[in-house]
């Protein structure tokens, strides 16, 4: 706890056993065979490996469920927070195929919701071996900064959100000068970040699956931002104004009471 304080990012190790995991690739196979309507590929048509993507799908694909609400991540995000309660968000799979080149670019993931607050979190869970050259890489501290303009995945462009946030810093023309953390994980492990620590990853030589879930805390409130969010979860828009607290059917709750 206090080094995710600190730090803004931690690995846990082998908390996940392979029940688990096991349900979790079945619903990653499950969720790439039907993909739901936010899926995106990053990898253009003619070149190598794959770069896929998709959110928002626990509540149609049963084992996502069951990892959502019965395995111990939760209880990791709660106790990470220092929360008594914790919500749902939603749930985010990456899949780079072995030999992927598309690399994640620097960003943080709380300008592109619709929360703010400070007891925000995901939970990354490797479904593969990655070795550290293709595991994400946090900014210590950064979580601390300011917020910074969301950018796209698929050309690394900002969002158009005018002056409302800066653009992202050139981190890696300062890379040596910055504590980096990146840790080679096996299944198990748990990569634990707080949604404005800035982070990235490299392309991928073999595949490399990861199931994230994000969560929030007793302090999150429903945000507005000057743009899209990503994801839009129009249904709540219409129910939720700022400054509410995120008591909506969407963020369920996994732990504690309304």
């Amino acid at each position: 706890m206090e080094e995710f304080a600190r730090g803004g990012a931690i690995c846990v190790r082998q908390v996940l056993g392979d029940g688990w995991l096991d349900l979790l690739r079945e619903g990653v196979e499950a969720n790439m065979a039907a993909p739901g309507p936010w899926s995106c590929e990053y990898t253009p048509a003619d070149a190598g490996g794959r770069f896929w993507d998709d959110y928002c799908n626990w509540d149609r694909i049963e084992q996502y469920r069951r990892v959502l609400f019965e395995s111990p991540l939760a209880e990791i995000a709660g106790d990470a927070m220092r929360s008594r309660t914790v919500r749902l968000f939603h749930e985010h799979v990456l899949v780079k195929e072995a030999g992927t080149a598309e690399v994640t670019p620097w960003h943080h993931d709380q300008p592109y919701y619709c929360v703010d607050g400070d007891q925000c979190l995901s939970t990354w869970v490797p479904l593969d071996p990655v070795p550290v050259d293709a595991a994400p890489r946090f900014v210590a501290g950064s979580h601390h900064g300011p917020m910074y303009l969301p950018r796209k995945f698929v050309d690394h462009s900002a969002y158009d959100y005018g002056d409302a946030f800066e653009p992202v810093p050139d981190v890696d023309a300062r890379f040596d000068e910055l504590e980096i953390l990146q840790w080679a994980v096996e299944p198990g492990d748990v990569v634990v970040f707080h949604m404005r620590t800035l982070h990235a990853a490299a392309g991928s030589a073999r595949r490399r699956r990861a199931f994230s879930a994000r969560w929030l805390g007793d302090d999150a409130v429903y945000a507005l931002r000057p743009g899209p969010t990503s994801p839009p979860f129009p249904e709540v828009a219409r129910v939720l104004q700022p400054g509410d607290p995120m008591d909506h059917p969407s963020f369920p709750l996994v732990i504690g009471h309304s």
